[in-house]
């Protein structure tokens, strides 16, 4: 017997913490948008939300094949994340439980309807999505600078960018005859007849 007995520790069964939610995986998160994608179709959301939701999605699909760019819990691979799976559902799944005619004739919130309400809420996860892709093509391109910087030091003064020799065959392909003298030489006359 211990002393957490005597002040009643121990002797309570201990509760089991909730399981923690799975990590949802590329695949998860495509599908997600998917899902969301088809939920408009299907319950016919107007045009203008359609077409802000597929900016939407573009960019949280040009950007999830990236996401490890951006390192394990990251802000912005988490709003990918809750964009695909909250932000997007939530937002259209609201809108489209109301009333057609209501939610897009009646101001709700300070002379807004609720179609307008979508709109801004589509048009701010599509310009948060574009920072969030920009970012993660800045990791990519900032990485190529630094294995460019890295080579240079490595190997010496950069080549200049690859520029092209149209039409000039290289001084060190050219036979030794051609290179040690700057007169051209006379071609002569092929053999053969001469009609």
């Amino acid at each position: 017997m211990g002393i957490g007995s005597w002040f009643g520790l121990g002797t309570r069964a201990q509760s089991p913490l909730p399981p923690l939610k799975a990590v949802p995986s590329s695949a998860d998160l495509l599908g997600a948008v998917d899902r969301v994608e088809q939920l408009a179709r299907d319950g016919q959301a107007p045009a203008m939300v359609r077409s802000r939701l597929g900016r939407v999605a573009r960019v949280v699909r040009d950007t999830v094949p990236r996401l490890d760019t951006l390192g394990q819990g990251s802000q912005q691979a988490y709003t990918v994340m809750a964009t695909a799976t909250d932000y997007l559902p939530d937002a259209i799944g609201g809108y489209l439980r109301l009333p057609r005619q209501w939610a897009d004739s009646r101001p709700v919130d300070r002379g807004k309807t609720s179609l307008m309400i979508l709109v801004d809420q589509l048009d701010l996860l599509a310009a948060t999505m574009d920072k969030v892709f920009d970012a993660v093509c800045r990791a990519d391109a900032e990485a190529l600078v630094v294995h460019g910087r890295f080579l240079q030091e490595k190997f010496g003064a950069a080549s200049g960018g690859g520029g092209l020799a149209l039409g000039a065959t290289p001084r060190a392909a050219m036979p030794d005859s051609v290179t040690s003298s700057d007169e051209p030489t006379p071609l002569a006359p092929p053999s053969g007849r001469h009609g």
